[in-house]
């Protein structure tokens, strides 16, 4: 079960590297897809500053690949650990 669990943390830790990647990339259009999203639901939204709204969404783009690959490496050496010792 232990096992389970960390093959799925690691393929969020994974989702979550290629989502700020991709927020980092392509930052205009992850704002077209969340202005979309919010349409859908009868919501209209509009960034005061677009330069702004891009530079802050690639901001937060590479804060969640730092993260993710930080959490991914600690995970790793935990099941690292986990297995050396059995």
């Amino acid at each position: 079960m232990e096992k389970l669990i960390y093959l799925f943390l690691l393929i969020g830790f994974i989702f979550g590297f290629f989502i700020g990647l991709f927020l980092v990339i392509k930052p205009r259009q992850a704002i077209e897809l969340q202005k979309n999203f919010y349409a859908k639901i009868n919501w209209r939204i509009e960034p005061i500053s677009f330069e702004k709204e891009i530079r802050n969404t690639r901001l937060m783009g590479f804060f969640l690949i730092v993260i993710a690959a930080v959490a991914m490496i600690f995970v790793l050496n935990k099941i690292s650990l986990i297995y050396h010792l059995f």
